[in-house]
């Protein structure tokens, strides 16, 4: 077995024994463990680092398990064969065990200040740099490795730069992320006007680890959100879908969303439900929240929370505020609903690029609505058999929880479902249109008959 070299930079992390740490290999994935052994035969170091060693700590069971080395994305290729190298702007190494993935970075390094790219240049123009950033300060590329204690000092936040080692099962702080994870703080690494320059994201990184842990954002690592914001534009909106999906779906959507409300880059996420919360108060204002709530609900119990769902909660006010704004004589009040739905999502792929197949679905929870009110077999069926029942019953509750008068239409599908196929057919008779009988037209006599 080969023996890891000496690692420079390791002699500037304070070492936190084992006896002095709570964090024991049991609780660690053992596809992870496996990697950091392989690591150490095949001469190299790896560490588990990040979030899974920040909720090891906290006493939380992590979801993933990420892992730092000094081995190159090549090398941890020839080492395992199930490597895979994902990503451009940042390379990282995909280790599938079965269904889990276990994420391995190679050491990073400071980038080279001269290696500026203006912001009107092609993206193609870097495609050969391992290093470049755009004159505003936002990483480009991010290949170059380095140091440990450079890798450390290049990570976002003080708690998500702790490194764990099966070497004497030692812990390495590089900063002060032991100390801030005890007094409950988010704390930037370096400056944080710098540090949100090269990634606009950490801004919302800090508002959801802020909402996670319960944690405070830090002074320093606050002040600069609300006036930087606005660098959220140069995002690309399919990556601040991803965002929106992350604070929402991890399992303290309400605290996140207020903490959205509270600081200026919800508005980069959110901007039309933002401003329409402001304007409609009252039962659409109100299904957000026990949206958000149920979102959290549902993840404690373990089970899915579809992002369809979520967006058609969201913009349910906006929906409302403009149907309110554009009441039409038109008896086709269907058409101009569909109109309006049409440019409230089409406004919302402005901020967040949600894909076809959620907003197609949201539409269809809107829709719905209309048929789960109508009382007539044909929309009871109609609505009944429609693939987006569920999702449009559940909406329907919250809608009536929130304070909506439906005439009592959520208990009346809660009973429907609940009643077996003779009583579906026995449906009341208020609920039934009156069939028109129509009379059966007579064959007219034949002349024969007639002259007969």
């Amino acid at each position: 077995m080969n023996q890891p070299a000496s690692l420079i930079g390791i002699e500037k992390a304070t070492s936190i024994g084992r006896d002095d740490h709570p964090i024991s290999r049991k609780n660690i994935s053992p596809n992870a463990v496996k990697v950091l052994y392989k690591l150490a035969e095949a001469g190299y170091h790896g560490f588990l680092v990040g979030g899974g060693v920040r909720d090891l700590l906290l006493g939380n069971q992590p979801k993933d398990f990420d892992i730092a080395t000094d081995a190159s994305p090549e090398e941890l290729k020839s080492i395992f064969r199930n490597a895979r190298i994902i990503g451009r702007r940042f390379k990282i190494i995909h280790l599938r065990f079965g269904r889990e993935i276990i994420e391995v970075t190679t050491f990073r390094a400071p980038h080279n200040a001269q290696n500026k790219i203006a912001d009107h240049v092609p993206r193609r123009r870097i495609q050969n740099q391992e290093s470049a950033h755009s004159t505003s300060g936002m990483i480009l590329r991010d290949n170059v490795y380095g140091n440990i204690d450079e890798d450390a000092l290049r990570r976002d936040f003080t708690i998500n730069a702790l490194y764990y080692t099966v070497d004497n099962f030692r812990i390495l702080d590089f900063s002060t992320g032991i100390e801030d994870l005890q007094a409950k703080q988010i704390r930037m690494i370096g400056d944080p006007r710098e540090r949100y320059k090269e990634d606009p994201v950490r801004m919302l990184r800090a508002i959801r680890f802020a909402a996670k842990l319960n944690f405070s954002i830090e002074n320093n690592t606050l002040q600069p959100i609300d006036e930087l914001a606005h660098l959220l534009e140069s995002i690309s909106t399919a990556r601040l879908f991803d965002e929106s999906i992350k604070l929402l779906t991890g399992g303290h959507a309400v605290k996140t969303f207020d903490l959205l409300r509270r600081y200026r880059p919800g508005a980069y996420l959110f901007a039309p439900t933002l401003k329409a919360l402001d304007k409609l108060p009252g039962p659409p204002s109100k299904l957000v929240d026990l949206a958000l709530q149920n979102t959290d609900t549902r993840l404690a119990q373990g089970k899915s929370v579809t992002p369809a769902f979520l967006y058609a909660a969201l913009l349910w006010p906006v929906l409302q505020l403009r149907l309110q704004s554009q009441q039409s004589d038109n008896s086709n009040q269907h058409q101009l609903f569909q109109q309006i739905a049409h440019e409230v999502l089409m406004e919302q792929l402005q901020y967040t690029a949600v894909p076809k197949r959620f907003t197609i679905a949201a539409k269809e929870i809107w829709e719905l609505q209309f048929r789960l009110l109508r009382k007539n077999k044909r929309s009871i069926d109609s609505a009944f058999n429609h693939p987006r029942f569920r999702a449009a019953y559940d909406f329907l509750l919250l809608r009536e929880e929130a304070g909506e008068d439906l005439d009592g239409r959520g208990q009346w599908w809660t009973n429907f479902q609940l009643g077996d196929g003779a009583q579906k057919k026995e449906l009341p008779r208020n609920d039934l249109k009156p069939k028109h009988n129509r009379k059966r037209r007579r064959k007219p006599k034949s002349k024969e008959n007639v002259a007969s």
